[in-house]
Formats: structure tokens, sequence, C-alpha cells
């Protein structure tokens, strides 16, 4: 394990709180800390505690390591800040800065301390140099982790709400489908429907298909897997939204849908449903259409 020179801890613990003045005046002076609405309080507080625990650390003369137990609690405060600034709008250079900014006054105090030791002096410098990236670098990593996590939620979300399950009739739900299906989605489209068909007591699921930029093979495996799931649970699956140019695909390709009921439209699809709930639409008086 490479260790630390001496003089870098004593000089560190020397002008703690002159070099943690001027590094929280460095970051209120270039407004970064506004990037994601970071209140000054919690900056300076922020600022005070990684200080104290920089400097308790280096005092045990070991180069950062994220695999060592004794940067165990620095490790902890600057994930928890990394993810913290990640979900307030950050960027990764941004948080970063907020270490890689206290070498400046750290340099100024090594250069006045060692003025008249030049090897002394460039020694510490990239003793320091070495141990700042490699924590500022470590905030990079967590980040990145962090808005990875955030964006993998995001998209979990943006599926589920872009398959809502509609109770159009009591017993008849409808699915209606946007976007590409893919196994991850057709997934979530099957447990969703499932649930609602369990929840509401329903025998006849409608799935429209009308917001599907285009149907190949794949695509119809996935419908076929998400009705014979619900066929499984008791239900009638009727498949709407079948364009023209849907129609003629699925035949070039040979996909066979046979065995489920379809129909050009949504509204066709429900008074078919209907139908066989024994139900009928009464024509409207006005209108003559039901």
């Amino acid at each position: 394990m490479n260790r630390l020179a001496s003089r870098l801890p004593a000089i560190v613990e020397q002008h703690q709180q002159e070099i943690l003045a001027e590094w929280v005046r460095l970051q209120l002076e270039s407004g970064a800390w506004r990037a994601g609405r970071l209140q000054e309080s919690q900056l300076r507080d922020e600022s005070q505690r990684f200080m104290a625990l920089l400097t308790s650390n280096v005092q045990n003369g070991l180069q950062f390591d994220t695999r060592n137990a004794q940067w165990a609690e620095i490790r902890e405060f600057l994930g928890e800040l990394s993810r913290s600034r990640a979900t307030q709008g950050f960027s990764p250079s941004q948080v970063a800065t907020f270490v890689f900014s206290l070498k400046q006054p750290i340099f100024s105090r090594l250069r006045a301390s060692l003025l008249k030791e030049p090897e002394a002096l460039v020694d510490t410098l990239w003793e320091a140099t070495t141990l700042l990236d490699a924590l500022g670098l470590y905030t990079t990593e967590v980040y990145q982790q962090a808005r990875e996590s955030v964006i993998a939620r995001q998209q979990e979300e943006l599926i589920e709400l872009s398959t809502p399950v509609v109770e159009l009739w009591p017993g008849i739900l409808a699915l209606p489908l946007i976007g590409t299906l893919d196994s991850e989605r057709t997934q979530v489209v099957m447990e969703t429907l499932l649930q609602r068909l369990v929840a509401t007591g329903s025998s006849i699921a409608v799935i429209d298909i009308t917001g599907v930029p285009t149907v190949d093979t794949l695509v119809a495996q996935h419908l076929l897997k998400t009705v014979s799931a619900a066929q499984l649970m008791g239900a009638d699956c009727i498949i709407s939204g079948i364009r023209p140019q849907i129609a003629q695909t699925i035949v070039h390709l040979g996909i066979d849908l046979s065995a489920v009921a379809t129909k050009a439209s949504l509204s066709d699809a429900f008074a078919l449903a209907l139908k066989r709930r024994g139900l009928t639409v009464a024509p409207n008086a006005a209108t003559g259409r039901g």
C-alpha cells in the first residue's frame, strides 16, 4: 500500500481552517453550487464535514483506496453527496469539482510551507494531486451509478405508464398499446393485464395495437404470449387496431392469428365484446347510431 509522506498530513492539519475557508469561498464565487439549487448553508456544512474527514484520514498516512476500510467513512460521505447531487441535477463535472476545487487552497499552503524545500514540495504536491484526483474520480463513479439507477427506474415507470388497463364496461377491459413491444415490456403488459383481470373479475380483454407502429414476427409472438396468459386466467381476448398495412404484413410474414378474434378498430372490438357478454348497444335516437 502506498503511503503518504509525513509532510502532507502535517500541513493539512496545521492549516485546516484556512484551507476550509478559502475552499468554501472559491466554491461560492464559482456559482456552480447553484446548478442544483443547493443552499449555501448545505454547501458550507458539506465542505466542513469533508475537510474534517480528509484531515482525519490523511493522518493515517494511506493513499486513498476504495477497498481500504480506513477510508470507509469518507467513501460513504462522497457516495451520499454524489447520489444526492445526481438527483438534484448537477453534472458529473460539477460533482467532481467539489473535490477538485480543494486543490488550490491546499497547494497554496504547501507552497508556502515548503518554499525552501523544492524536492519535498514537488513530492508533496504530487501526493496531494494523486489523492484528490482519486477522490474526485470516485465521486464520478458513484454519480454515474446513481444516474443509471435513476434512468432505469424512470424507464420502468414509463413502461408502466404506457400500458394502462381501462375498464370499458363491467367485465370488459381494454389495454391500449403504444410503441414497440419487446420482451421486457411484454412481461410488464402481461403482469398488468393479469392483475387487472383478477382485480376486476373481467372475462374479456381487448388489446388495442393502433399505437404499435409495426407488427413483425417478434411482436406477434409477444402479443400471442399475452393472449395465452389471459386465456389461462379464463379471459377471452380480442385484438383491435389491425390496420390494412398491418394486416398485409401479418399475411406476408405468415403469422397465424386465426385463434384470436381481431377487429380493425377499438369500437368494433368493444361491440364484439358486448355481444359475447350478451349485451347490445341501443341506437342513439338523435343520430341513429349506437
